[in-house]
Parts: structure tokens; sequence; C-alpha cells
């Protein structure tokens, strides 16, 4: 799993590469939350686009930044989510409190 991290303004994209389990998530977070340490964004997008795999880890992923970003009265949204990564933000409660782009276009949705 990578991250690759770029800054524009007050926004910070993190995108997400690979396979997101309990192994490689402590890793993203500490790179993601260096940088939100550092540069103080107004708003952190977590760019799902090239994950191929998520399990219950990507969740604690997302609500810890949230959470963390809050305290600093900064946004978090999520972008390039596939179907099935959309399917289990949403039934997880996520989107209720981040904004979850809808998935990639082109792509069936079934949920």
């Amino acid at each position: 799993m990578a991250v690759e991290i770029s800054l524009s303004g007050e926004v910070i994209t993190a995108r997400l590469t690979g396979e997101i389990d309990h192994h490689t998530a402590v890793g993203l977070r500490k790179e993601i939350d260096n940088s939100i340490e550092i540069n103080m964004p107004s708003l952190v997008i977590l760019d799902f686009e090239r994950v191929s795999f998520m399990d219950s880890s990507g969740i604690g992923l997302i609500m810890g930044r949230y959470k963390n970003l809050s305290k600093r009265g900064a946004n978090l949204n999520i972008s390039g989510v596939n179907p099935r990564l959309y399917k289990m933000m949403r039934l997880s409660g996520i989107e209720r409190i981040v904004k979850v782009d809808s998935p990639l276009k082109g792509e069936k949705f079934d949920g």
C-alpha cells in the first residue's frame, strides 16, 4: 500500500494505492497525519481510485482522520470509490458524516 500526498493551497489530497488492511493502515495513518500536522489544511481528500481492497481497517482510517480534522475545524472528503467500497462505506454510516462521492463513472453500482 502506498500513499501519494499533494498540497494545493489549503487542500491535501492523499491518493491511496493497493490494499488497505490492518498491516498497511498504520503506515497510511502516520503519513496522512504527518502531512495534516505540518500543513494545517482546511480540507483533506482521500482518493480511493487506485484501492483494490479494503477491510474494516479502511473504515478506521477514515474515521480517525475525520476525528482529527474535526478537532481542527477542517473537513474530510472521500473520492474515487468503486461500487464495492462505496457500498461498504454506506453500510458503515461513513457517508452520514463525511462527503463520499458516488462510485466512479462507468462502473455499475448495485447497492
